[in-house]
Order: C-alpha cells, then structure tokens, then sequence
C-alpha cells in the first residue's frame, strides 16, 4: 500500500505540473479573472485579472489518478464523491460570479443546500455501509489499538453536518492569499495519508493524490500566484478533509490538523457579530484573520510561512494522540 500511496502522489503531481501551464492561458483566454474587494489590503489590488478556477486542475489531477485505484480500493468512492461534489459547487460559484458577472455568485441558501444534499448522502454511507459506524475516536487517549472511542449514536448524524460543513466553510475562508490554502491543505492532506497508511483505512491512495496535486499546483500558486484556486479548489478540499477524517474515525482532530481553518472562519463569525452588535465596530482590522495580519504590516508570504508552520506543529502533536 505504501507503494502504491507514493505513486499516486507522484502521479498526481506529474499531471497537476503539466495541467498548469497548458490551463492558466486558457483561463486566461477566457478571461477568468480573480475579482478583487476595493475594501481589501491595497497590495491585493494587483491580483485582480489573475485567472482563478484553478481548482479544475486540483480537481482533474485527483480524478485522474483516483481512477487507477477505485477497483483496489473501493472506500476512495465515498471521498473521491465529496470531494467533486463540493467541487461543483464551488465550480458553480466561480462561474456565475466571473463568467456571468454576478458578484455573490451562488446565495448561500444555494450554497448551503449543495452541500447538505451531498454531505446527507455521505452520512448515509457512513451510518448505513457497515464501514465505518456512528463512533470517533478521542484524542490522546491511547490511538486506535488502545484508544477510547465517543459513540454519537443518534447524534452522529448532525454532528458530521457539523464537520463537514464547518470544514468545508473554513477551508473556503483560509483561500485568501497566495499559496495559504494550498500550503496548509498539504501538510493537513500529509498527515491523513500517513494515518491512512498506518490504519490501513483503503483510502491513502486518494490522500496521496491530494498531496501530489497540491504540490503541482503550488509551484503556479507560490507568491505571487499565477493562478488561484477559487472555491472550485477550496470548497473540494474542504470536502475531502472532512470526508476522509470521517472515514477514518478521527473527525475529532480537525480541530488540532485543522485549527487553521477554524480560527478563519471564526474571525469571521466574530467580526460579523460584533460588527452588528456595536453598530459597525470591528474586533480586526479585517476577516478572515490573515487579511488582519496583512494589515498590522505583516507581508503574505509571512502569514503563510507562519500560519504553515503552525499547521506542521499541531499535525505532529495530533499524531502524539493517536
């Protein structure tokens, strides 16, 4: 499995690296453009025309390398439908906000309805399969040999709801500066495929070939990006995080792998209320968090290699609690 894991990476960041430089022009062409907020950081404002929907390559390079696997591995299925099935939507957002010029893109009534159409057919899956049951394990309470596991029962059900579309929504907030959400979904994606090869889950091939992606992607969307992700990419991603945690029984270490996306997303909970509350007065600068740090002086390529870092640290100490 272990052969196989490292070939998928390989083999999906071959096509990712080879994806890039054939579709950036084409995006290009048909001017899929990054749209920029007039209210950001003024450095961002230079960004505006670089082509998004990236994630079509994130998504195709996985896809493509999932394929030689599903026959073998079969448990990839539940993932692999996530994962494009939140793609879409994100596709669907991207496309009617820059090719039909609608800036909010999907309503989040839309939005949110996608997402629970999909994720209430992966609970079934999970509740239903046999597979994987209504139990998680507990952190740091003796890994899956010796390890304590919460049995949700009943509640199982909306507490996926929660993870998935919690994940899934902090992913899309932490894709805001170049390389940032590609960077701490690598090393997040890293850490699922070294579980999954350690628990012999029959999903690492398809983590694998979301860390080959990744890594092709990256070398086009390192500071400054020649090309973004958009919520085509971030939305999947979002998607495969939680789904494969799920899958694993370790959903309960998202807030540990994961503690990126949820600080990105609850700054912007924050921000949103308080700003309602006291009539338009701001707790930061600016959300999601990592536009704050851009305004307290801090450059981009810092919030990434620090918010990266950050990410690397907490995968090592949720891997002591397995």
């Amino acid at each position: 499995m272990i052969n196989e894991t490292i070939l998928a990476i390989i083999i999906a960041f071959a096509i990712s690296a080879v994806l890039c430089p054939i579709v950036i022009p084409f995006l290009h062409k048909l001017k899929f453009g990054q749209q920029v907020r007039d209210d950001g950081p003024q450095t961002h404002l230079k960004k505006a025309g670089t082509p998004t929907m990236g994630g079509l390559i994130i998504l195709g390079s996985i896809i493509i390398t999932s394929m030689f696997y599903l026959r073998d591995y079969p448990k990839m299925i539940p993932v692999l439908f996530v994962t494009v099935g939140f793609g879409i939507i994100g596709f669907l957002d991207d496309y009617i906000k820059i090719v039909m010029k609608r800036s909010e893109g999907l309503n989040p009534k839309q939005k949110l309805l996608g997402q629970i159409a999909i994720t209430g057919v992966f609970t079934y899956y999970l509740v239903n399969s046999g597979e994987v049951g209504t139990a998680a394990l507990i952190p740091f309470t003796g890994g899956f040999g010796r390890g304590y596991f919460l049995n949700f029962g009943i509640l199982y059900v909306p507490f996926v709801f929660v993870v998935m579309l919690g994940t899934d929504n902090g992913v899309n907030f932490t894709d805001g500066l170049d390389g940032l959400c590609t960077s701490v979904t690598i090393l997040v994606a890293t850490f699922l495929t070294i579980i999954s090869l350690g628990e012999k889950s029959g999903i690492s091939p398809i983590t694998g070939a979301v860390v080959g992606s990744l890594l092709g992607f990256l070398l086009f969307n390192v500071y400054p990006a020649k090309v973004f992700m958009g919520d085509t990419g971030s939305l999947a991603l979002g998607g495969f995080v939680a789904s494969s945690a799920c899958m694993m029984q370790i959903p309960l270490f998202i807030p540990i792998i994961g503690l990126i996306y949820l600080v990105e997303v609850l700054s912007v909970i924050i921000q949103v209320t308080y700003f309602k509350k006291t009539g338009g007065k701001r707790v930061f600068k600016m959300a999601p968090i990592h536009h704050h740090f851009e305004l307290c002086g801090w450059s981009e390529t810092r919030v990434v290699a620090v918010f990266s870092i950050i990410t690397a640290i907490l995968c090592l100490i949720a891997y002591l609690g397995l």
